[in-house]
């Protein structure tokens, strides 16, 4: 058969589309040599060639089979097209007999977005009589979507879109195919409906692999990875769905972390990453926000709770392997960002027999976050920032979970790269005009530098040393009393210079406190 090279096509200016289509002709117009689903060299045949093929470029052509439709309609020919799953209870989607590929899965659930049931209501997928499922992740992440949560998205082989899940990764077998539902949450699932396609063959390709997911979650530990996949035998890997919450504050240090990817027993991986994000084809912890693309996205990016939901699909760059594949991913820069949640769907086709799954967590779903700590009535330092001006350094928020201690709302303005005699300008809203006790939240730390606090030009209080050995809040630190006009109020923080040990001139504010001064 004739082949391309790529500089022999056209150009393709706009739309993914367009550049989709070629990327898909030119995979059919070259293939690896044939192997068959135990492992052993086979020949590749045009009907086998065609099984594989469900571009738009081969619609013109003949393809055989049949389409064996499976659904939850009214097997009286009435309208109650669905079926009801209680707690406890499973629901057999499809058990068909003979060979063929599972070509589209559609399905929708009432009630409607009910995290209970999305993250405890479980797909289990079996092939060719085999005894462990090659499939067993709840219903939502199976779908793409972590967290029990429904969000309209769309990729290519997976999206949620007004309503409806849906899936098109191709699922060949050669004997049969079995799929089911269990819900294990404890409320009925009232109406479940679904439609399922299967294109009929003669037989299975000597090159088709078996579709495997599998879900997986862990608790971040310092010094040690995540794993997301440990697989055996021979086959390539196709894509992540990654779901990860802080059980403290709303970091999102943990997208330092790397994949590493071990390919057929390697001690070392070939496969290293340069961040998480970067992994999943983003970048500058997704700061432009939520988007899906055809092979990558990020759907969920929840910054007060620290929560990110991201997918990537190696369709166009799979991963090959002969023998193995460990899949691992760092969290922090150096696997420094403890006690985060990870859950995971890892995507990939193999031969049989696979490895046995893990036993699915008891606990499925998501986590409630430990409370915010917050300082009633504090003026965060971090809302200090519009407006604020330095004459020296620069300006930003810092997240605090990281160290021990507690900071209100677990953050602060952070001055870098001051100099002794610097000043920092800001505005202190007052409720009233009046007296008032001024008490000011700051922090300490190795390379802190020693400032002043001024009200309305003038010095109040004593001098605030930054040094200490560690990272740690200072507490309240009163300044006495001032006199404030309602609205706003020129505030300076000036750095004075730091101790011997010091070894900067950082300033950290946690926020002030003003409270009515009695006469």
């Amino acid at each position: 058969m004739k082949t391309f090279s790529l500089g022999s096509l056209p150009k393709i200016r706009t739309g993914w589309l367009p550049a989709l289509l070629v990327s898909a002709s030119l995979a059919t117009c070259e293939r690896l040599p044939a192997q068959n689903l135990r492992g052993t060299p086979g020949r590749s045949t045009l009907g086998a060639t065609s099984l594989g093929s469900s571009t738009l470029g081969q619609l013109g052509f003949w393809r055989g089979g049949r389409v064996a439709h499976y659904s939850s309609r009214d097997m009286r020919g009435g309208n109650a097209d669905l079926r009801r799953i209680e707690p406890g209870a499973k629901l057999t989607l499809v058990d068909h007999r003979g060979a063929g590929i599972l070509r589209r899965w559609w399905t929708t659930i009432a009630p409607r977005n009910n995290r209970a049931i999305q993250r405890q209501l479980i797909v289990r997928c079996w092939w060719d009589d085999e005894t462990e499922p090659s499939v067993e992740v709840p219903i939502s992440d199976f779908f793409g979507m972590g967290f029990g949560e429904w969000r309209d998205y769309q990729s290519l082989p997976l999206n949620m879109t007004s309503g409806g899940y849906n899936c098109y990764w191709p699922m060949p077998f050669g004997r049969r195919a079995r799929i089911e539902v269990e819900n294990r949450s404890k409320e009925p699932v009232v109406s479940f409906y679904y439609n399922i396609d299967i294109e009929t063959q003669p037989a299975m390709p000597s090159e088709g692999l078996y579709f495997h997911a599998q879900f997986r979650r862990a608790r971040t530990v310092r010094n040690q990875p995540v794993t997301l996949l440990e697989a055996t035998g021979r086959g390539h890997y196709v894509g992540t769905l990654l779901s990860m919450q802080p059980y403290r504050g709303r970091s999102l240090g943990y997208l330092e972390g790397d994949e590493r990817i071990f390919i057929d027993g390697e001690r070392e991986p070939s496969i290293i990453g340069t961040g998480t994000e970067d992994y999943f084809n983003s970048g500058w912890y997704y700061d432009t926000g939520v988007y899906s693309a055809p092979y990558h996205g990020i759907t969920i990016k929840d910054e007060a709770n620290g929560r990110v939901n991201t997918y990537r699909w190696h369709i166009e760059d799979v991963i090959p392997f002969t023998r193995s594949l460990r899949f691992d991913i760092e969290h922090g820069g150096v696997n420094d960002a403890p006690d985060v949640d990870y859950t995971s769907v890892a995507f990939w086709y193999q031969t049989h027999p696979h490895a046995k799954f893990p036993p699915l967590p008891s606990d499925l779903m998501p986590i409630v976050p430990a409370p915010v700590p917050k300082i009633a009535g504090m003026i965060e330092g971090e809302a200090l920032h519009t407006g604020a001006r330095a004459t020296a350094g620069e300006l930003s928020f810092q997240d605090m979970t990281p160290f021990s201690g507690s900071w209100s709302e677990l953050g602060q303005l952070w001055w870098q790269q001051g100099t002794a005699g610097a000043r920092l300008q800001l505005s202190l809203p007052a409720p009233a005009t009046g007296e008032y006790n001024l008490t000011g939240y700051f922090t300490r730390a190795p390379d802190y530098g020693d400032f002043r606090v001024l009200v309305n030009g003038q010095p109040v209080g004593n001098v605030v040393k930054g040094y200490a050995a560690g990272v740690e809040p200072t507490g309240p630190v009163s300044f006495g009393r001032v006199r404030l006009q309602a609205g706003a109020n020129p505030i300076a923080v000036e750095i004075t210079g730091k101790q011997p040990l010091s070894q900067g001139h950082l300033v950290g504010i946690d926020g002030f406190l003003l409270t009515p001064a009695t006469p």
